[in-house]
């Protein structure tokens, strides 16, 4: 098949399209490379700053049409794929449509169905815009809601959505606000991960290594701001057990190179399941602490793995879970095993690939 990978978050596109190229399909990936993140794609379509730099985008974008048409299948990383206004975008999506095979929308982020159910039917117990039926009211969270809820973002996705061949959302909780209303089309499959063939580091410290990355603009939204707060305190009250490091707005390759040799990562406050930031982390050997909910294990159907440290959402569980880590590391070398083996069965790129090209062939 000649496959089609539109747009970039966190790496799905780029690790799945390397999956798919081991099992013999055709693939190119376009996509900004999630902006400073710089992940590798094929055709590039990054915008500059400014009226200008929006313009150029705009022509770039028309000039590289002719490149995106004759594939079996387009998958778009969300209805806001370009970084272009929902207007601008829907007659690219009509393009990619008439000139094209499937349309595959993938639920990996921020869009219609998730801000309006979490605020509306809220599935789920707490979530970045609900605690339960209590709406946050963070910056973010009502700048979001502003942003998609009675808006152009919100008729694009909802066109796209409707005539699209497939969803396919990679978090138990995107699943969860888009199979209510798409039950025939909509499908989970777990994020691709490609792993790494090495054993987890045992570096010669005493000291616990917990890592943190942060994006300064979304802290406070992904909770991140908690748990930095939790793990200072861990580190000033256990000074000689435990190393706190900490990566803000990196490319990728910097962001790794950071957190390699780590024993643990704290991932986001407000999730149910590990995204792939903390999965790329635990195929090194990394133990994480974040979104470990029994959800996240049915969807998967693990019955024995329980890898992840499940954290709630405050302050409180962070600090205690960070704690007990801290005093009891001999739970450590397990959690690290096991946290590989969790990769392996459940987010190897090439399983993921292939979940893929069944929901490609349908």
């Amino acid at each position: 098949m000649r496959i089609l990978l539109i747009g970039e978050y966190s790496n799905v596109h780029a690790t799945l399209a390397e999956g798919l190229r081991a099992l013999g399909q055709q693939v190119t990936v376009v996509s900004n490379g999630d902006f400073w993140k710089d992940y590798p794609r094929d055709i590039d379509l990054s915008r500059r700053p400014g009226k200008w730099g929006g313009l150029a985008y705009l022509a770039k974008t028309m000039a590289t049409l002719h490149k995106l048409r004759g594939y079996d299948v387009v998958q778009l990383i969300n209805p806001m794929f370009l970084e272009l206004r929902a207007e601008h975008i829907l007659p690219v999506y009509r393009y990619l449509k008439r000139h094209n095979g499937k349309i595959i929308l993938g639920g990996f982020g921020m869009d219609y169905y998730w801000v309006s159910g979490c605020c509306n039917d809220q599935p789920l117990r707490y979530s970045d815009f609900n605690m339960g039926e209590t709406l946050r009211t963070n910056a973010d969270a009502l700048k979001e809601r502003k942003d998609w809820l009675g808006t152009e973002k919100e008729r694009l996705n909802r066109i796209i959505a409707g005539e699209c061949d497939g969803i396919v959302t990679g978090l138990y909780e995107y699943w969860a606000c888009y199979h209510p209303k798409f039950p025939a089309k909509t499908t989970f499959i777990p994020l691709p991960i490609k792993p790494h063939d090495l054993e987890p580091t045992q570096e010669d410290s005493d000291k616990v290594r917990i890592f943190i990355g942060i994006n300064r603009s979304r802290s406070e939204y992904k909770g991140t701001d908690i748990m930095l707060k939790a793990a200072q305190a861990i580190a000033e009250k256990y000074p000689d057990r435990m190393e706190l490091r900490q990566a803000e707005n990196l490319p990728f390759r910097e962001y790794v190179r950071m957190m390699n040799g780590s024993d643990a990562i704290l991932d986001q406050l407000y999730s149910y399941t590990p995204s792939m930031n903390p999965l790329e982390a635990m195929s090194r050997g990394i133990i994480c602490i974040g979104g470990g909910e029994p959800e996240n294990y049915e969807i998967l159907h693990e019955t024995q793995l329980r890898p992840i440290i499940n954290v709630e959402p405050s302050y409180e569980s962070v600090y205690g879970e960070l704690e007990k880590l801290i005093l009891h590391p001999e739970r450590i070398p397990l959690l690290k095993k096991q946290s590989m083996e969790y990769i392996e069965k459940h987010h190897h790129y090439i399983k993921v690939a292939r979940e893929y090209e069944t929901i490609y062939r349908k």
